[in-house]
This record gives C-alpha cells, sequence and structure tokens, in this order.
C-alpha cells in the first residue's frame, strides 16, 4: 500500500471536519478566544488586562487595545531576551523576520510552540486534506515535495533566541520524517545565498520523482527555470512527469499564471492557494473552481475586521467574524497562540461567502495609491492587469506603481513600472486597456480620471530583465518569501527601481 493511500483516511476525515466547523463559525470562534485568554491568564499581557475575568468576546474586545508592531514591541523585546511568560506562557525560542515598520528596519514576530503545531502546522495538514478531497485520484506522497523556503538570519539572533524567515522556522522544526519526502535536503533549503540555493535546489530535485510544489510563486519560477535549463526539456512534466499540484502563496498567483501553463501544459496540473504569514496560517482554496479561499476557525487564531475606511481612526469600529458582511474590504485583527494580540498585520480581504467564510486578499492597508482621493488597491490593480494581458497577450512577471505628483499645470498620474516574461506588441494599447479597466473597476479612479481634470492617463515603464531582482539584492532581500511592494502612496519605493534602470 503507498503513502498516500494510508495518508488518505485520516487527511479526508479532518476534511469532513472542517467543512463542519465552517458552518458553525461563531460557536467555534468564541470557543478559540476563550482557550487563548485561559492560556495566557499568569502571562504579564494577560494580569495587565484581567484576562481571569474575562468572560466573553464583548469583555475582551472592551478592555484589551486595539495593536500595531509598535505597541507589541517592547513586550516582544523582552521574550527575544529570554524572559517568560510575557505575551505567552512560557518562553518562545523562534521569531520570523518580517519586513520593517516606520521606527525599525525589521519586524520579529513571535513563533510559540502552539503556534507552530496548533496553526502553521495544522494548515500544512490541511491543505493536503482538502486537495486530497477534490482529488481522489492524487498520489501526492507516492514521490517528493520540492518546497522552497527562506533562511535563518543569525545576525539578528540573541542568546535566548533564534531569528529566521517562517518557512526557514517550519522547516527547521519540522517532524524529521517529513524530510523523508521532501527535497531539496535541509542544509541546501536554509541557504542563505538565493542564487547558490537555486542552483542547488535544481541539481538535487531534477532526478527526484517530484509530485508537488510548495512556495512563492516567484521564487518558485526561478527554480523550476534553472530545472529546465539544467534537463534541456521544454516543459516541467518532461522533467517530473508525475508532478500534480503547486500550493502557492505570498503573492498573488494571476500576473504568474501564464507564466505557469507555459512550462507545465499538463492538464493533470493543479494549483491550491494558501494565506500562511509570519502571524500566522489563515486561509485554504477548498474549491478548485473557485479563487477565493476558506478562513480557516478551528487553529489557535481568533479573527477580527477594521473596515478600511476606519484603519487609522483613534478609534476604528472593529467587529468580529460573525459580524462581517460580504462585499466589504476590511483590515485583519488577530489574537493568537504565539502572543499576538488584537494585532493588526496589514494585509486587507474582502468577503465572498459567509456561509462559509470565504474571502480574497485585497491588499495591504500600506499598500496602496490614494494621492488624490483614487483610493486603488492591489486587489484592483491585479484585475486590471489580468485584463490588459489578456486584452495583449502580454505576460506581466514583476511591476510596482507609484503616484507622479501634480507640477505647476496641475498634471499627475500614476506610473508603473512593469517588468514583462511577454512584452505587449502595442505598449500604448496595454497602457489604455489597463486605464480603462481601473476606471471600470474603481469608480473613485474614474471619477479622478473623468475628462483628464484631476488625474491624467497612467505611464508605463518597461523594465528591463532582472531589474526587480536586482532592487531585492540591493536590499539584501532576494529570495525567501520576499516580495516586490505593488503599490505605494509615496515615491520612495519607485525612485530606487528607476535609479537601477
Amino acid at each position: 500500500m503507498s503513502i498516500t493511500q494510508l495518508a488518505r483516511p485520516f487527511l479526508l476525515h479532518r476534511a469532513k471536519e472542517i467543512e463542519k466547523r465552517s458552518l458553525n463559525t461563531e460557536e467555534v470562534q468564541r470557543s478559540v478566544l476563550s482557550a487563548l485568554v485561559a492560556r495566557a491568564e499568569q502571562t504579564r499581557w494577560g494580569r495587565e488586562y484581567g484576562y481571569k475575568s474575562v468572560g466573553s468576546y464583548e469583555t475582551f474586545a472592551g478592555r484589551v487595545p486595539i495593536c500595531t508592531y509598535e505597541e507589541l514591541k517592547g513586550h516582544i523585546d523582552l521574550m527575544r531576551q529570554g524572559e517568560a511568560d510575557v505575551l505567552w506562557p512560557g518562553r518562545v525560542q523562534w521569531y520570523a523576520k518580517s519586513s520593517g515598520t516606520t521606527n525599525d528596519k525589521s519586524k520579529f514576530i513571535p513563533v510559540s510552540a502552539d503556534g507552530l503545531r496548533d496553526t502553521h502546522y495544522a494548515g500544512g495538514r490541511d491543505a493536503v486534506a482538502l486537495y486530497l478531497r477534490n482529488h481522489p485520484k492524487s498520489k501526492i506522497f507516492d514521490g517528493r515535495a520540492l518546497i522552497l523556503g527562506g533562511s535563518h538570519a543569525p545576525n539578528y539572533n540573541l542568546p535566548h533566541s533564534l531569528v529566521g524567515d517562517l518557512s526557514a522556522i517550519l522547516i527547521e522544526n519540522i517532524n524529521p520524517m517529513v524530510n523523508l519526502l521532501r527535497v531539496p535536503k535541509k542544509s541546501t533549503a536554509l541557504l542563505a545565498d538565493f542564487e547558490e540555493k537555486r542552483d542547488r535546489i535544481a541539481h538535487e530535485a531534477l532526478k527526484k520523482n517530484v509530485t508537488n510544489l510548495s512556495g512563492v510563486p516567484s521564487w518558485m519560477m526561478s527554480v523550476i527555470s534553472r530545472v529546465l535549463e539544467l534537463s534541456g526539456k521544454e516543459t516541467l512534466e518532461q522533467v517530473w512527469p508525475n508532478l500534480e499540484v503547486f500550493f502557492h502563496g505570498g503573492v498573488a498567483f494571476t500576473p504568474y499564471r501564464e507564466q505557469y501553463r507555459r512550462i507545465i501544459r499538463s492538464p493533470k496540473m493543479n494549483y491550491m492557494e494558501t494565506y500562511n504569514a509570519s502571524e500566522g496560517f489563515f486561509g485554504l482554496q477548498s474549491d478548485p473552481d473557485d479563487s477565493s479561499m476558506l478562513l480557516m476557525t478551528d487553529y489557535g487564531v481568533f479573527y477580527e475586521f477594521i473596515p478600511l475606511e476606519e484603519v487609522g481612526k483613534p478609534n476604528p469600529n472593529v467587529v468580529p467574524l460573525w459580524q462581517v458582511e460580504c462585499g466589504r474590504n476590511y483590515a485583519i485583527v488577530i489574537s493568537t497562540s504565539s502572543g499576538l494580540w488584537r494585532y493588526q498585520i496589514g494585509d486587507t480581504v474582502r468577503f465572498t461567502s459567509t456561509r462559509p467564510y470565504k474571502f480574497v486578499i485585497s491588499g495591504r492597508t500600506k499598500c496602496f495609491i490614494n494621492a488624490f482621493g483614487e483610493e486603488l488597491i492591489v486587489d484592483n490593480a491585479e484585475q486590471g492587469l489580468q485584463q490588459a494581458c489578456k486584452a495583449t497577450g502580454a505576460v506581466v512577471k514583476e511591476y510596482t506603481a507609484a503616484p507622479v505628483f501634480m507640477n505647476a499645470e496641475g498634471h499627475c498620474r500614476h506610473q508603473w513600472i512593469i517588468e514583462f516574461d511577454t512584452p505587449p506588441a502595442d505598449l500604448e494599447a496595454f497602457a489604455n486597456t489597463l486605464d480603462q479597466a481601473l476606471q471600470n473597476i474603481n469608480s473613485d479612479y474614474e471619477a479622478k480620471r473623468f475628462k483628464n481634470l484631476t488625474l491624467q492617463r497612467l505611464e508605463i515603464i518597461p523594465a528591463r530583465t532582472g531589474l526587480f531582482d536586482d532592487w531585492l539584492r540591493s536590499r539584501g532581500k532576494l529570495g525567501g518569501q520576499h516580495k516586490v511592494p505593488r503599490l505605494a502612496n509615496n515615491r520612495d519605493i519607485i525612485e530606487q527601481v528607476l535609479a537601477l534602470r
């Protein structure tokens, strides 16, 4: 009997449990919060906010403030110095390095043993459970998983704590038995130099029976492109004939979809989106025909949401999961078994269903353009690019956009730098299609574009091949889970990229 056949009954049982709990969300989420608060009663944070007498969500929400990293940083610093029972019981050894705040180059997100077990690893298990439910003929465990991750960051380590990309922390702490089913070997997976890692992974994986891929689409594309170079093959199924699924996350898949279709032409190939951040594992694509993701409500994560228009206000309206509405953009607030309490993670989502709770990632609270009242978010940009690519046959590899502020004549516009994998035959037609699509998608953008009175048509600057990789390299962020910021409300990033042209 194959490993897949042995694992299938256990995982299909879990898939049924997910479906049952997704229809009983308020009870499940209230139970999660109750368990989190009870565990943290005797921590410094729990004593400060009287967790012992918190008997309901309503009391919790009235007593505990909404937090950003800045509000929790002092407590996290104590934890990194080795102090126990600060935000979560015991000592937390691991910290996921994330992009910085206005005050610090990096954030250090605590990843407790509980958080690893009941959130991050639970998400990986459930991804396979739902995949097997949807694909009963799968033989996913009969070959190897090519798992692409980041590295440790020893320069940030302290005597009582260790730092790394989340993916490196997961690889470092995973059950050793899993290593028998994965590639590359652990020492290769944790290399810091992405270009060396890419080459080693390609060599190690080339002769293996790879059945599934896991990683960020941009960096995985770089690795499998190297595999094709070494093999001399045109398509990936010629190298790995049993390849059946790519579990992807970290960035929107839309800009990369055509690139993957060109080099993986097998009709048997499947794609499944996951939402796994440094702060927790939140969502899974449960239906291959629906691009939205199922919110995972029975992990060690309690969810709240702030309507996007309320973000940044002194006393924003905050609602629990069972009070969200479909079609609205919300900023996510979480409380977790790693000691993050009412913490704003910076991502925004839009719910497409509330029975069960399914959503799409719509952007970042700090990743938008609203220099002239146009309120352009990443979800708008992705949809617009998809339409422009479809109309012109282009394939976008990477991009970023920012405002060009008003000149003496009152002219202003959005400036896009786009690295094309396949450039459009007519760049003007691409720009016109993108601009019109954004107007159709976003009424605020349309209003500002009306007769060019406020906002002129967007400008596109084609990027040379490798420009964005060079920018990431210059920032020490090549590989791992790092990604190019898509939109910015200032010109800091775009000017850095332009300087490397």
